[in-house]
């Protein structure tokens, strides 16, 4: 079975560049509800230094980031925190969610 993994990246597709400083949360949802698994912030190429998720931690189950894109763009345009509900399965390999992003929209797809 291949080793899961989630990692992330945060491109502004307004300036073309990697969005640095983007805090990222990750959220297991639970049947009691979301529970916080981790925080990152994003370095200069968008990037977390880590993954959010590792293969040691890794679980079967739905996941949400939320990435706080608001304050990259300086309190300005329409969205303040995108939140991305995914759902991961065991043996599907590193699961990377890129979020592209301007003030007024985001988009995303299951990377590799």
């Amino acid at each position: 079975m291949k080793p899961s993994a989630l990692t992330t990246h945060v491109l502004d597709t307004g300036s073309g560049r990697p969005a640095p400083g983007v805090t990222v949360e990750l959220f297991r949802h639970d049947p009691s509800g979301p529970v916080k698994l981790a925080e990152a912030v994003t370095n200069a190429d968008g990037r977390t230094d880590a993954p959010l998720l590792g293969p040691d931690s890794f679980a079967p189950g739905t996941y949400e980031l939320r990435f706080h894109i608001g304050a990259h763009f300086g309190g300005e345009g329409f969205l303040g925190i995108v939140p991305i509900v995914v759902r991961l399965a065991a043996g599907q390999g590193h699961y990377h969610v890129p979020l592209l992003c301007s003030p007024w929209s985001y988009a995303t797809y299951r990377g590799s």
